[in-house]
């Protein structure tokens, strides 16, 4: 008998079960009753803004999963107040979150509970993370929870409105007129801006007194006011009860969005013929579907051409902030031909399905192409069907399999594996009920196939050492083993570190092992005390380029 299989200091020589702690190491219980390193404070912040904690996780509610994220952004606040206020605004600002919401709420909080250069640091930097008038009213009614309607909140918020350019300010009025219980007209009466401008005035009033402030606008007040803003609101106020053909016209020429357009006239396509031409990109992707069904996209047309042609353009994505989730779920919703919730029915067009396709991987930061030999490996356990990000119709396990997709496309040298049930055609481990399955998945393959692929899989306990325990028993050679999980595993005779260093010491292979965690809550399976192991947060869009950075060392 080898004791030192049971108890030892050195790492190296130590077999525990995953159920258990291993000696001497800080690891913590997690959710699903095994062990587990616990996240760094400021790596929790980041899951958090990313992933956020809407629908929590299998094994803790929504309501737990905020309260313990919120406690460590109050531990951090304390910590350093003004660093959680720049990390927001960088995360927020640079796209890397699939909603803003997370962000918003941290910013709040520290307007609230930070210190008088962080409150003062939050309120500056409102603006850039409130973009909108729905991020506007959604932080309103977050800085709510953690203090009153003080002199920095009322200049934060007239700030917002006398920042933007008339025009600019025109649209967010007329696109986003209440969100959270808060209109324009809550919010003005409560900051008291005063007008840069008289076109600011203008749209003030309108804001406050709806129509009835364009009958207040006399012959002279052209001169001072933005013409372009009158016209703008004139135009939407005539499109009630206009025909469609006219409304279009109106629609083309003052560019108007569909949030401006009454809802009759939706029905028509000649009415989304005149918004498309203008449409923002998220926008458009949301919107696919109903522009099939009325049948302006037509797999015979210009429209479809249109789509694919604003879908394969990198740079507009990334200066639109589309997410990969957000064409991640677009994909999955048109390519089933009905939405999620609605009854509305399509016949999805091939060509816009493969625009889609080819979106969601511009829409990842570009990762070099690396060399490296690389086994992805898939959590497909029962933990990970829940939503990713607070959405319901993309499960992590999804998630994690396009994920996985876009490191694949620049790793030619790449194997798929999945933890499944261990009498499943697994051709490895059988123990605790898991096993480990290879995939026959190509970057090739289009991404909403490979979705329906893994969905379907059968799991057991998640065993997250197998990849490192089969590839030493059968004598693959891997440099990277990247485990796309939520860290919530307990199955396994051997915790992934120590499978790891097992590895390195009988192959002498330096392999490195790459975490990316789908949920926002506080475990890691690697070992932050070791250099060769790195914890990412799950389609953060920065994270193919960071895996790609560590793999090459």
């Amino acid at each position: 008998m080898d004791y030192l299989q049971h108890f030892a200091t050195r790492l190296r020589r130590l077999v525990t079960p995953q159920s258990e702690l291993i000696p001497g190491t800080a690891q913590v219980p997690n959710s699903a009753g095994g062990y587990a390193w616990p996240v760094s404070t400021w790596d929790r912040l980041d899951r958090f803004l990313v992933l956020g904690s809407e629908g929590g996780t299998y094994y803790i509610g929504e309501r737990e999963l905020t309260i313990e994220n919120a406690k460590a952004v109050v531990e951090l606040l304390d910590e350093d107040g003004v660093r959680v206020v720049q990390r927001v605004v960088e995360i927020s600002e640079s796209g890397r979150a699939a909603k803003n919401d997370p962000a918003l709420f941290v910013l709040a909080m520290a307007a609230g509970l930070g210190d008088e250069a962080t409150r003062a640091a939050a309120l500056e930097a409102m603006p850039r993370v409130a973009r909108t008038a729905t991020h506007l009213f959604h932080w309103m009614h977050y800085v709510q929870g953690f203090r009153g309607w003080g002199r920095g909140v009322r200049r934060a918020v007239a700030g917002w409105y006398t920042g933007r350019a008339p025009r600019t300010l025109a649209y967010q009025l007329l696109k986003y007129g209440a969100r959270d219980g808060w209109s324009h007209r809550d919010a003005l009466r409560l900051a008291h801006p005063k007008p840069p401008t008289a076109s600011h005035d203008l749209l003030f009033r309108f804001a406050v007194n709806g129509w009835e402030a364009l009958a207040e606008v006399d012959e002279a007040t052209p001169d001072t006011v933005d013409l372009t803003v009158l016209e703008m609101l004139e135009a939407v106020r005539s499109l009630e009860g206009m025909e469609p053909r006219e409304a279009a016209a109106v629609i083309a020429r003052h560019r108007l969005v569909r949030e401006m357009v009454p809802t009759p006239l939706l029905r028509h396509p000649e009415v989304w013929e005149a918004l498309l031409q203008d449409m923002p990109l998220t926008a458009m992707i949301r919107n696919l579907g109903v522009m099939t069904r009325v049948g302006l996209i037509a797999s015979i047309g210009p429209e479809a051409r249109m789509v694919a042609d604003r879908l394969a353009d990198e740079e507009a994505l990334r200066k639109a902030r589309v997410h990969p989730l957000s064409v991640l779920v677009a994909l999955k919703t048109y390519a089933q031909g009905r939405g999620m919730r609605g009854t509305g029915v399509w016949t999805p067009v091939p060509k816009v399905v493969d625009a889609l396709d080819q979106a969601f991987y511009l829409t990842f930061r570009n990762a070099p192409t690396t060399g490296k030999r690389t086994m992805l490996a898939l959590d497909v356990s029962g933990s990970m069907t829940v939503g990713v990000s607070g959405l319901p119709f993309v499960s992590c396990r999804e998630a994690s399999a396009a994920m996985a997709l876009v490191t694949a496309a620049s790793e030619p040298q790449h194997m798929f594996t999945a933890f499944t049930a261990g009498n499943y055609p697994s051709r490895f481990g059988a123990g605790w009920g898991s096993g480990l399955t290879e995939l026959s998945i190509s970057p090739r393959q289009r991404l909403d196939d490979v979705v329906a692929k893994t969905s379907c899989l059968p799991f057991g306990g998640t065993d997250c050492a197998l990849p490192m325990v089969e590839a030493r028993k059968h004598g693959w050679a891997i440099d990277v083993f990247v485990v796309y999980t939520d860290s919530e595993t307990w199955a396994g005779s051997i915790h992934p570190v120590q499978a790891l260093r097992q590895y390195r010491e009988r192959t002498g292979i330096p392999a490195k092992l790459v975490v990316v965690g789908m949920a926002s809550n506080g475990f890691t399976i690697a070992d932050p005390e070791d250099a060769g192991m790195l914890d990412v947060v799950g389609f953060d869009t920065a994270a193919p380029a960071l895996i790609a950075d560590f793999a090459s060392g």
